[in-house]
Protein backbone atom coordinates (compact mmCIF):
# COMPACT_ATOMS: atom_id res chain seq x y z
CA UNK A 1 0.00 0.00 0.00
CA UNK A 2 1.43 3.36 -0.99
CA UNK A 3 1.17 6.75 0.68
CA UNK A 4 -1.75 8.09 -1.37
CA UNK A 5 -3.74 4.89 -0.99
CA UNK A 6 -3.26 4.88 2.77
CA UNK A 7 -4.40 8.50 3.13
CA UNK A 8 -7.49 7.79 1.04
CA UNK A 9 -8.29 4.76 3.15
CA UNK A 10 -7.80 6.68 6.39
CA UNK A 11 -10.16 9.39 5.19
CA UNK A 12 -12.78 6.82 4.19
CA UNK A 13 -12.57 5.09 7.57
CA UNK A 14 -13.21 8.25 9.57
CA UNK A 15 -16.71 8.76 10.95
CA UNK A 16 -18.63 11.78 12.22
CA UNK A 17 -19.31 10.03 15.53
CA UNK A 18 -15.62 9.29 16.07
CA UNK A 19 -14.74 12.88 15.25
CA UNK A 20 -17.28 14.13 17.78
CA UNK A 21 -15.82 11.94 20.51
CA UNK A 22 -12.18 12.62 19.63
CA UNK A 23 -12.65 16.40 19.72
CA UNK A 24 -13.68 16.06 23.37
CA UNK A 25 -10.23 14.60 24.07
CA UNK A 26 -8.41 17.74 23.00
CA UNK A 27 -7.48 16.80 19.44
CA UNK A 28 -7.47 19.65 16.91
CA UNK A 29 -9.17 19.60 13.53
CA UNK A 30 -6.58 17.80 11.40
CA UNK A 31 -7.91 14.26 11.75
CA UNK A 32 -10.39 11.91 10.08
CA UNK A 33 -11.78 10.12 13.12
CA UNK A 34 -10.50 6.60 12.50
CA UNK A 35 -11.08 4.06 15.26
CA UNK A 36 -8.19 2.27 16.98
CA UNK A 37 -9.61 -1.01 15.67
CA UNK A 38 -9.37 0.19 12.06
CA UNK A 39 -5.89 1.60 12.59
CA UNK A 40 -4.74 -1.78 13.89
CA UNK A 41 -6.28 -3.50 10.87
CA UNK A 42 -4.27 -1.21 8.60
CA UNK A 43 -1.16 -1.90 10.65
CA UNK A 44 -1.61 -5.63 10.09
CA UNK A 45 -1.90 -5.07 6.34
CA UNK A 46 1.16 -2.84 6.13
CA UNK A 47 3.22 -4.54 8.85
CA UNK A 48 6.40 -2.42 9.04
CA UNK A 49 7.28 0.32 6.59
CA UNK A 50 9.60 2.97 7.98
CA UNK A 51 9.64 5.18 4.89
CA UNK A 52 5.86 5.23 4.75
CA UNK A 53 5.77 6.06 8.45
CA UNK A 54 7.95 9.13 7.82
CA UNK A 55 5.59 10.29 5.08
CA UNK A 56 2.52 9.76 7.22
CA UNK A 57 3.96 11.66 10.18
CA UNK A 58 4.88 14.59 7.96
CA UNK A 59 1.22 15.15 7.06
CA UNK A 60 0.44 16.43 10.56
CA UNK A 61 -2.80 14.45 10.45
CA UNK A 62 -3.62 12.77 13.77
CA UNK A 63 -4.77 9.45 12.28
CA UNK A 64 -1.82 9.30 9.89
CA UNK A 65 0.58 10.00 12.73
CA UNK A 66 -0.96 7.34 14.92
CA UNK A 67 -0.57 4.83 12.12
CA UNK A 68 3.01 6.02 11.60
CA UNK A 69 3.91 5.09 15.18
CA UNK A 70 2.48 1.61 14.56
CA UNK A 71 4.42 0.83 11.37
CA UNK A 72 7.72 2.67 11.96
CA UNK A 73 10.81 0.55 12.62
CA UNK A 74 12.03 1.21 16.19
CA UNK A 75 15.55 0.09 15.24
CA UNK A 76 15.79 2.95 12.73
CA UNK A 77 14.70 5.59 15.24
CA UNK A 78 17.69 7.81 15.91
CA UNK A 79 17.94 10.84 18.18
CA UNK A 80 16.90 13.23 15.43
CA UNK A 81 13.70 11.35 14.62
CA UNK A 82 12.65 10.91 18.25
CA UNK A 83 13.27 14.55 19.11
CA UNK A 84 11.44 15.71 15.99
CA UNK A 85 8.41 13.57 16.72
CA UNK A 86 8.25 14.29 20.45
CA UNK A 87 8.28 18.03 19.75
CA UNK A 88 5.34 17.61 17.36
CA UNK A 89 3.07 16.12 20.03
CA UNK A 90 0.00 18.21 20.78
CA UNK A 91 -2.49 16.00 22.63
CA UNK A 92 -2.43 13.03 24.96
CA UNK A 93 -3.74 10.45 22.48
CA UNK A 94 -0.89 10.84 19.98
CA UNK A 95 1.51 11.21 22.90
CA UNK A 96 0.56 7.79 24.20
CA UNK A 97 0.84 6.04 20.83
CA UNK A 98 4.19 7.75 20.26
CA UNK A 99 5.38 6.59 23.68
CA UNK A 100 4.43 3.02 22.81
CA UNK A 101 6.74 3.31 19.79
CA UNK A 102 9.55 5.16 21.57
CA UNK A 103 9.77 2.52 24.32
CA UNK A 104 10.88 -0.04 21.69
CA UNK A 105 13.77 2.03 20.34
CA UNK A 106 17.46 1.66 21.25
CA UNK A 107 17.36 5.11 22.88
CA UNK A 108 14.32 4.37 25.06
CA UNK A 109 15.94 4.63 28.51
CA UNK A 110 17.96 7.75 27.64
CA UNK A 111 14.98 9.53 26.12
CA UNK A 112 12.62 8.47 28.89
CA UNK A 113 14.75 10.11 31.57
CA UNK A 114 15.28 13.26 29.51
CA UNK A 115 11.61 13.66 28.64
CA UNK A 116 10.36 12.93 32.14
CA UNK A 117 12.20 16.04 33.34
CA UNK A 118 10.75 18.28 30.61
CA UNK A 119 8.39 21.07 31.61
CA UNK A 120 6.58 20.73 28.27
CA UNK A 121 3.31 18.90 28.94
CA UNK A 122 3.37 16.37 26.12
CA UNK A 123 7.09 15.68 26.28
CA UNK A 124 6.87 15.16 30.03
CA UNK A 125 3.89 12.86 29.60
CA UNK A 126 5.75 10.80 27.00
CA UNK A 127 8.59 10.17 29.42
CA UNK A 128 6.33 9.09 32.27
CA UNK A 129 4.25 6.90 29.97
CA UNK A 130 7.45 5.11 28.99
CA UNK A 131 8.21 4.46 32.65
CA UNK A 132 4.73 2.96 33.02
CA UNK A 133 5.53 0.58 30.17
CA UNK A 134 8.86 -0.29 31.81
CA UNK A 135 7.07 -1.21 35.02
CA UNK A 136 4.45 -3.26 33.21
CA UNK A 137 6.64 -5.10 30.72
CA UNK A 138 10.19 -5.51 32.06
CA UNK A 139 9.85 -8.00 34.89
CA UNK A 140 13.62 -8.49 35.23
CA UNK A 141 14.30 -4.91 36.32
CA UNK A 142 15.30 -4.71 40.02
CA UNK A 143 13.20 -2.93 42.62
CA UNK A 144 15.95 -0.34 43.09
CA UNK A 145 15.40 0.79 39.51
CA UNK A 146 11.92 2.02 40.42
CA UNK A 147 12.46 3.26 43.98
CA UNK A 148 14.08 6.51 42.86
CA UNK A 149 11.23 7.20 40.47
CA UNK A 150 8.72 6.73 43.29
CA UNK A 151 10.51 9.46 45.23
CA UNK A 152 10.33 11.80 42.22
CA UNK A 153 6.63 11.09 41.75
CA UNK A 154 5.88 11.85 45.39
CA UNK A 155 7.95 15.03 45.33
CA UNK A 156 6.79 16.47 42.02
CA UNK A 157 3.40 15.13 40.96
CA UNK A 158 1.35 18.06 42.24
CA UNK A 159 3.74 20.55 40.58
CA UNK A 160 3.59 19.11 37.09
CA UNK A 161 1.32 20.00 34.18
CA UNK A 162 -2.12 18.50 33.83
CA UNK A 163 -1.55 15.42 31.68
CA UNK A 164 1.89 14.81 33.14
CA UNK A 165 0.27 14.34 36.56
CA UNK A 166 -2.02 11.74 35.03
CA UNK A 167 0.93 9.84 33.53
CA UNK A 168 2.88 10.00 36.79
CA UNK A 169 -0.12 8.58 38.62
CA UNK A 170 -0.27 5.73 36.10
CA UNK A 171 3.44 5.05 36.62
CA UNK A 172 2.88 4.95 40.38
CA UNK A 173 0.16 2.34 39.92
CA UNK A 174 2.22 0.26 37.48
CA UNK A 175 5.15 0.19 39.89
CA UNK A 176 2.85 -0.69 42.78
CA UNK A 177 1.55 -3.87 41.21
CA UNK A 178 4.98 -5.33 40.37
CA UNK A 179 5.63 -7.11 43.68
CA UNK A 180 4.95 -6.89 47.41
CA UNK A 181 7.96 -4.68 48.19
CA UNK A 182 7.12 -2.06 45.56
CA UNK A 183 3.46 -2.38 46.43
CA UNK A 184 4.18 -1.31 50.01
CA UNK A 185 6.34 1.63 48.89
CA UNK A 186 3.81 2.74 46.27
CA UNK A 187 0.85 2.50 48.64
CA UNK A 188 2.70 4.57 51.22
CA UNK A 189 3.70 7.17 48.62
CA UNK A 190 0.14 7.33 47.27
CA UNK A 191 -1.17 7.91 50.78
CA UNK A 192 1.16 10.85 51.25
CA UNK A 193 0.39 12.23 47.78
CA UNK A 194 -3.38 12.18 48.29
CA UNK A 195 -5.82 13.13 45.55
CA UNK A 196 -4.33 13.92 42.15
CA UNK A 197 -6.41 16.51 40.32
CA UNK A 198 -6.40 16.20 36.54
CA UNK A 199 -8.66 18.13 34.17
CA UNK A 200 -10.05 15.67 31.62
CA UNK A 201 -11.98 18.33 29.73
CA UNK A 202 -15.36 17.44 28.27
CA UNK A 203 -14.89 13.70 28.75
CA UNK A 204 -16.10 11.41 31.52
CA UNK A 205 -12.57 10.13 32.13
CA UNK A 206 -11.22 10.20 35.67
CA UNK A 207 -7.75 9.82 37.13
CA UNK A 208 -7.90 6.81 39.44
CA UNK A 209 -6.97 6.94 43.10
CA UNK A 210 -3.64 5.09 43.10
CA UNK A 211 -4.13 3.27 46.40
CA UNK A 212 -7.57 1.99 45.47
CA UNK A 213 -6.46 1.00 41.98
CA UNK A 214 -3.39 -0.86 43.20
CA UNK A 215 -5.46 -2.71 45.77
CA UNK A 216 -8.18 -3.56 43.26
CA UNK A 217 -5.65 -4.82 40.73
CA UNK A 218 -3.88 -7.00 43.26
CA UNK A 219 -7.15 -8.44 44.52
CA UNK A 220 -8.17 -9.29 40.98
CA UNK A 221 -4.85 -11.01 40.35
CA UNK A 222 -4.86 -12.68 43.75
CA UNK A 223 -1.44 -11.23 44.59
CA UNK A 224 -0.11 -9.80 47.84
CA UNK A 225 -3.49 -10.05 49.58
CA UNK A 226 -1.97 -10.42 53.02
CA UNK A 227 -0.10 -7.14 52.84
CA UNK A 228 -3.08 -5.30 51.34
CA UNK A 229 -5.65 -6.67 53.74
CA UNK A 230 -3.47 -5.95 56.75
CA UNK A 231 -3.90 -2.21 56.29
Amino acid sequence: MNFDTILQELESLGTAQNRKVIRKHGVGENFYGVSFADLHKLQKKIKQDHSLAMQLWATGNQDARMLATMIADPKQADDSLLESWVNDLDNYIITDTFSDFAKKTPLAKEKMDTWMASQEEWIGRAGWRMLTYQAMEHISLPDEYFEGYLAIIERDIHKRKNRVKDAMNSALIAIGVRNSHLEALSMAAAGRIGKVDVDHGETNCKTPDARSYIEKTLRRKGYFLTSVESR
